[in-house]
């Protein structure tokens, strides 16, 4: 492409401090380096692990920053060494990314690559310890290798996915994060049983996957647990086929579900990323 090797400018949604609104501007995207691809991005969505960091909520802040890591694009140039992509492949983010070759990547338990697993407090390309990113000179960083809300962004061969061309990018988008999360999470870690009794804490775009899974996996009975009651009906399209709102009852919620199941729910997928329901979800499974 014309761009390929060149600074690319365009516009990137850019978090200056820690809970301020970002600010789109014009910034510049370095071309990718040994082992980069360099990504136009089409479609990006938002997760609450992005508004979390941008409050400054987790480890190390580390502002001006590019957030987003749930998105998908098509290859603009690739960088010395990469083989398996090429400009106008069309790919999704990995922020959890693959090198292939660490022991982890090689093992059928753990995809917490040597090299690339996600570290939220390294804001440059792992190559070389720079950034892709700046504005007049200034280096803007990069946030879990992804940096989806620009119009181009540089990442890691092994944080990008090679898709199916026709895949809607507008769709396939949330593959990247919450679709993959939630299923993976039933079907790999927790692994119901067919005819078992899965209980799912949360039911946004996580819980909806986890659902999907656990529905994947054979389990008979489904129960979302949410205290958004509009959320019930579409949870039924991914699964669910019961539904339990804290709110309507003054028993802790864990004391309701083993009742309901005599004594406890076979699995337990805690889809909220708050302290309290993992507890919960913790102490409703049976025999715990």
């Amino acid at each position: 492409m014309a761009t390929a090797g060149k600074v690319i400018k365009c516009k990137a949604a850019v978090a200056w401090e820690a809970g301020k609104p970002l600010s789109m501007e014009e910034v510049e995207v370095a071309p990718p380096q040994a082992m980069e691809v360099r990504v136009k991005i089409l479609f990006t969505s938002l997760c609450h692990t992005d508004v979390y960091f941008w409050e400054a909520k987790g480890q190390t802040p580390m502002f001006p920053r590019i957030f987003g890591h749930e998105a998908g694009g098509i290859v603009e140039s690739v960088g010395e060494g990469v083989t398996e992509l090429a400009p106008g492949d069309h790919v999704l983010p990995v922020f959890t990314g693959e090198c292939k070759e660490c022991p982890h990547c090689k093992s059928a338990e753990s995809n917490m690559c040597d090299l690339l697993r996600i570290n939220t407090d390294r804001g440059v390309m792992i190559g070389d310890g720079k950034s892709r990113f700046s504005i007049d000179g200034k280096p803007i960083y990069h946030f879990v290798g992804t940096s989806t809300f620009s119009e181009y962004t540089v990442m890691h061969v092994g944080c990008v996915a090679k898709i199916n061309p026709e895949a809607p990018l507008d769709k396939v988008c949330v593959l990247s994060c919450g679709i993959s999360t939630g299923l993976g999470a039933s079907i790999n870690v927790a692994k119901p049983p067919k005819g078992s009794t899965v209980a799912i804490f949360g039911l946004g775009a996580v819980g909806l996957a986890a659902a999907e899974g656990a529905r994947i996996a054979g389990a008979s009975r489904i129960i979302g647990v949410d205290l958004n009651a509009s959320r019930f009906e579409e949870a039924r399209k991914f699964g669910c086929t019961e539904f339990v709102n804290p709110k309507d009852h003054t028993k802790p919620v864990q004391q309701v579900l083993a009742e309901m199941t005599n004594g406890g729910v076979d699995r337990s997928v805690e889809c909220t990323g708050n302290v309290n329901a993992m507890i919960q979800a913790f102490e409703c499974v049976h025999d715990v």
